[in-house]
């Protein structure tokens, strides 16, 4: 059976390691990206099942860079579920106008695992 793979997108380097070394230590295929620009460019070419992606990042948000994914007839289909520490009551509806299929609060661990499940199935 092929194994799923998710594009993992936040700026903070030590979090994107572990996410890396979960995803993978669940059987999935993981890929990173340090910053919206290049995980679109990332997505384009390996064409992810699922990609994570954080809202706050400097340069290019989470919300804008799902946008431009959507964009994209190559990513367009691609799910993608946002994260954010921030607390703010528009999160839900604002992820949704940018197209993301759900948003996940930080600490996230276990729900990003839940999400996933939901959305592609057993790894």
């Amino acid at each position: 059976m092929l194994k799923k793979k998710i594009l993992f997108i936040d700026d903070e380097a030590v979090v994107v390691g572990l996410m890396k070394t979960r995803l993978e230590s669940r059987g999935f295929l993981a890929e990173t990206a340090l910053d919206g620009a290049s995980g679109i460019e990332k997505a384009k070419t390996w064409r992810p099942d699922l990609i994570l992606l954080d809202i706050a990042m400097p340069g290019m948000d989470g919300y804008e860079t799902c946008r431009r994914l959507k964009a994209l007839p190559e990513t367009a289909p691609i799910p993608v579920v946002l994260f954010t520490a921030v607390q703010s009551e528009q999160l839900q509806a604002l992820s949704e106008k940018a197209g993301a299929v759900k948003v996940i609060q930080k600490p996230f661990i276990d729900q990003v695992f839940k999400a996933i499940a939901e959305i592609l199935g057993p790894a």
